[in-house]
């Protein structure tokens, strides 16, 4: 299947959905907002309140659903993985009820794109759980996570690859910030909430390079090499064949930047590798989230893993039972960018489609304070 992309440069433009809310809110609001991403392999939910630039999580939930199981053969969701998907969602509709949540976002991705039942499933979550989900282009999800990266882009950074490494899908996002002004560039990345495309302005904007969607994330990149038995030939193909479906994305064509260049990584494959790294026992957000790794760190830690072979890593602490199947075609994703971008600066982003979700719907509420994410 080829990439999704649009004929320009990556541009929001006909049948788009907005991805912020549109009922306004006072400043300094205390209502509760909630964004819930349903994925190809998970259920995730955030229910937060703004403060200051950012927001304060009251409550959360993820559940390994495994809803794109089965979905490359069959093209259709299964009724297990269906069933799965409603228990949890079912949990999640508890949750918004006892927060009494304002206002809400609640999303599926790749594998409810794809599959041909995807928009009766949702038709079905909504009468038997009374939440509204909405089946999101690829546009809409490569801006979210743009947005909700924003915050770790550096001062220094001129020429920006944002990355999200999805079960389903793949977005990748080039972005070019070096006619901002330095302490403006977070603040101009934001701004991309409204669309990829450039409009007219006097102030400095964030140009969009080009962005692309390649419809093969942890899981369909790992089905679609599951009858290679070798552990490390399978590696190899599946890192040479994402490769080859990057060909159509402007910079993989163009002479490739080494200095002020800097690429964010959101995705459980980017922050299991960075844990790894680290050597943490247990799981600590804080010290993942904006995490620099370099190249070689990251190459060191794959090489790790294909080391240890399919019952080491089921094994280790620091990649769990339920990543084990996953972690190394989010690995060979990983791999196949740095090799095109390689870069001491790949800063690993511990946030994603949710965040970005709250940030579009905080920023049109107008409920931020000016400044720094």
């Amino acid at each position: 299947m080829a990439p999704k992309r649009p004929k320009g440069a990556g541009a929001l433009e006909k049948d788009k959905r907005p991805a912020l809310s549109p009922a306004p809110a006072k400043p300094g609001s205390t209502k509760l907002y909630a964004a819930l991403d349903l994925g190809t392999n998970s259920c995730r939910m955030l229910i937060a309140r703004p403060k200051g630039s950012g927001f304060h999580v009251v409550d959360s939930f993820s559940k390994s659903v495994q809803l794109g199981a089965g979905l490359e053969k069959t093209g259709r969701l299964s009724r297990g993985s269906m069933s799965r998907t409603l228990q949890a969602l079912r949990i999640c509709q508890q949750k918004l009820r006892r927060n009494k949540v304002g206002s809400m976002r609640l999303v599926a991705t790749e594998a409810c794109r794809r599959a041909h039942n995807g928009d009766e499933f949702m038709r079905r979550i909504q009468r038997e759980t009374g939440l509204r989900l909405d089946i999101i282009k690829p546009e809409e999800e490569a801006q979210l996570a743009v947005i909700s990266c924003a915050p770790l882009v550096s001062q220094k950074t001129e020429n920006l690859l944002v990355v999200d490494i999805g079960g389903g899908s793949t977005e990748l996002v080039w972005i070019d910030v070096s006619g901002v002004p330095r302490q403006d560039r977070a603040q101009a990345i934001m701004q991309l909430h409204s669309g990829f495309k450039q409009v007219q302005s006097d102030l400095p904007q964030a140009k969009v390079v080009d962005w692309i969607s390649v419809p093969l994330g942890v899981a369909t990149l790992r089905d679609q090499f599951n009858d290679v038995e070798d552990d490390a030939a399978r590696f190899a193909l599946m890192s040479w064949f994402f490769e080859e479906n990057l060909t159509d994305f402007t910079p993989y064509q163009s002479a490739q930047p080494q200095e002020r260049f800097q690429i964010v990584g959101t995705s459980g494959t980017v922050t299991t590798v960075a844990a790894s790294h680290l050597g943490l026992k247990r799981y600590d957000r804080t010290k993942v989230d904006g995490l620099r790794m370099t190249s070689d760190q990251i190459d060191k830690v794959i090489h790790s893993y294909l080391a240890m072979g399919p019952e080491g890593r089921q094994s280790d602490p620091r990649i769990g039972q339920d990543r084990s199947a996953l972690i190394m075609s989010g690995a060979a994703i990983l791999q196949a960018l740095m090799r095109c971008w390689p870069t001491d600066r790949l800063s690993v982003a511990d946030r994603g489609l949710r965040e970005g979700l709250l940030y579009a719907q905080m920023s049109a509420d107008g409920v931020l304070e000016e400044g720094t994410y």
